[in-house]
């Protein structure tokens, strides 16, 4: 079943299916106050519930919490989003919150409890609570909670719904299937093919003599002045906690004499010996190979009588432990103690007798301290300075947790503020264009802008190791139009398009009247600056265009045969009058793959479909009752934020 649902969530139904999970990691399932969430109660005990699901409820404080995430979510794809512009997502993140709960609740109906050690398991999956090992840290569990500003039981209650729909929902929507007889109907009208006329009339045509009085300026501002909102700024108070304030942290000379001790063989000089033994049966052999070696014999004559080859004898260049493992710690402790050239044994070992010689004695490398100690210091100033800087965000961090504004957190730990002009979320100054923010302080920007003006500060993580910084908001810029004097030329050029726009649809509207009893060319004569064009299509091939069908094509198979109709062009280049002059009927029958194709196409739907029902009937069973004055007075608070 969980390979199912695996598959499921890389589809297009399987996203949809998902969104309650998705939804809610991107917002961070912002409960807020858990202890209100769980007390339940109806809609009189409490004015903040928008919705109460059995004993449970989605208050105003977790939809306002679920906006914020989104806002801040939208802003990294536009850095002028702002509420308004987000608002479209409102009964959608309601929703979600809604079904969350139904699915929490509806478990807990049917008995179905999750055991904490099975949550635990997929936590420790997170990669960011994964430290440097692969495995699960705690210490980057807790980096990662603080970084996503989310808390412990915020992540639980994300991965526990996650799990509720791998085992209630998944089962209940894979592989749906639509029947043949389902699926002929809707691939036969994927084959019908129309052909038709378009007519397009230019914008660019109606432009000439265009000369706005500025009382015309004055009304069109007036009327349009939410195309001219400035979106909010901020004045931002910033303090870095880096290398700069910790430059004078040095070790001491006691620090990299120990530290010199403590890695000894780091810094040892790496000795070996060459060795050359023969390892035979009898002690009598043994002692008449050693004592011909001794006498002046090669070791290579000396061991040939024994039957031994030159190969057989060479064992060359031999560290200690090597040595230990290779002949027993009594051959190598004695070699080690012999000078070069020294015979050792015949001795007594697990193989047999043993005779070698040490031919050489090899040293290379080592460190004095002297000479260790540029590398040595330049290790523990780093370690000590990393030190040093994770107890300065320890004194910051105690002051904040202590109740001390920006000043004093600064002021705890002799950091030196800065203050940015007003600034848009993605870090430009409209007061002074020149203004740049550091690169390396670019992630105060975000945690400058998702903080309220009375929010505690936070300490961000800076990226690559470059220490961390302390923001809070010293002033909110509410979004607000632009001066009319700072932006005349624009709201001038504005003008003259609209203008422009309003004729040429006027003369598009006329023609797409005469073309109800006339042909299309017919009815644009006359008009010099419009030209007529023959269009035909399948509507399967409306699939090419990914979803971003023209304006024309899609007004084409829109109307019914010898109707005509006008349609704005998408990017205003003007307007558009299409007429179906033949619409042709298709028959799947004839392409069965067609239909087998519908039938896969349509199984996503189908899917959807089964969830949804089968979230509505846990609603049913379980009792949700919406307060839409509640909601709607939630919508129109949020919504008036960036207004």
């Amino acid at each position: 079943m969980l390979a199912s649902f695996r598959r499921l969530s890389k589809s297009t139904v399987g996203t949809a299916i998902m969104a309650i999970i998705l939804i809610l990691i991107l917002v961070g399932f912002a409960m807020g106050d858990i202890q209100s969430v769980l007390s339940g109660g109806g809609f009189g005990g409490s004015s903040d519930t928008l919705v109460k699901v059995g004993s449970d409820k989605v208050t105003d404080r977790e939809i306002s919490k679920a906006m914020e995430r989104r806002l801040s979510q939208a802003r990294q794809q536009n850095p002028e989003a702002d509420y308004p512009t987000i608002m479209g997502d409102f009964d959608q993140l309601l929703s979600a919150l809604v079904d969350a709960k139904t699915l929490e609740a509806f478990a807990a109906k049917l008995g179905l409890n999750l055991s904490k050690r099975l949550v635990d398991a997929q936590i420790a999956n997170i990669p960011g609570a994964k430290g440097l090992n692969g495995q699960f840290s705690e210490q980057s569990y807790r980096s990662f909670l603080q970084q996503q500003r989310i808390t412990d039981e915020e992540v639980r209650m994300i991965v526990r719904n996650g799990l509720l729909q791998q085992l209630l929902i998944a089962p209940a929507v894979v592989n749906a299937r639509a029947p043949v007889g389902m699926a002929t109907p809707y691939a036969s009208i994927l084959l019908e093919a129309r052909q038709g006329e378009v007519a397009f009339v230019p914008t660019a045509a109606f432009r000439a003599g265009l000369n706005p009085t500025p009382g015309d300026i004055q009304a069109y501002y007036a009327a349009n002045q939410r195309r001219y909102m400035v979106p909010e700024q901020r004045i931002i108070r910033i303090a870095k906690i880096g290398p700069e304030q910790v430059a004078n942290v040095q070790p001491t000379d006691k620090e990299i004499a120990d530290y010199y001790k403590a890695n000894q063989p780091t810094y040892a000089a790496k000795e070996s010996r060459v060795i050359t033994q023969a390892v035979v049966p009898t002690q009598t052999v043994a002692n008449a190979i050693a004592q011909r070696v001794k006498s002046g014999q090669s070791f290579v004559a000396a061991a040939a009588p024994a039957g031994l080859s030159a190969e057989d004898i060479s064992v060359g260049p031999q560290t200690k432990a090597e040595l230990t493992e290779l002949a027993g710690s009594q051959i190598a402790n004695a070699a080690y103690a012999a000078s070069k050239g020294a015979v050792i044994g015949p001795v007594n070992t697990d193989l047999g007798w043993r005779v070698i010689k040490v031919d050489d004695i090899l040293r290379e490398g080592g460190k004095s301290l002297d000479a260790a100690r540029a590398e040595i210091s330049a290790k523990l100033v780093a370690d000590k300075r990393k030190e040093a800087i994770e107890s300065l965000v320890d004194t910051v961090q105690n002051a904040i947790d202590e109740g001390s504004s920006f000043s004093e957190a600064a002021a705890a730990a002799k950091l030196t503020p800065i203050e940015t002009p007003p600034l848009t979320s993605s870090g430009t100054s409209r007061t002074d264009p020149n203004y740049r923010l550091p690169a390396d302080l670019a992630p105060a920007l975000k945690g400058g802008f998702e903080l309220a003006e009375n929010d505690a500060p936070v300490v961000d993580p800076l990226p690559n190791n470059a220490g961390y910084v302390l923001v809070a908001p010293a002033r909110i810029i509410a979004a607000a139009p632009a001066p009319l004097a700072s932006i005349r030329e624009k709201v001038t050029e504005d003008w003259i398009a609209s203008q422009a726009s309003k004729r040429a649809q006027q003369l598009a509207q006329n023609i797409a009247n005469k073309a109800g009893t006339v042909a299309l060319t017919e009815a644009a004569k006359g008009s010099a600056q419009v030209r007529v064009e023959p269009v035909s299509a399948r509507r399967i091939q409306l699939s090419q265009f990914q979803g971003n069908v023209p304006a024309p094509i899609a007004m084409l198979f829109s109307l019914g045969q010898g109707k005509a109709r006008m349609v704005a062009g998408s990017q205003g280049e003007g307007f558009y009058v299409v007429k179906v002059n033949r619409v042709i009927p298709g028959n799947a029958l004839n392409q069965p793959s067609i239909i087998g194709q519908t039938q896969q196409q349509m199984s996503d739907p189908l899917s959807q479909e089964y969830g949804q029902q089968f979230l509505n009937a846990m609603r049913g069973m379980i009792g949700v009752k919406r307060n839409e004055k509640a909601i709607q007075a939630a919508k129109a608070r949020i919504s008036g934020i960036g207004s």
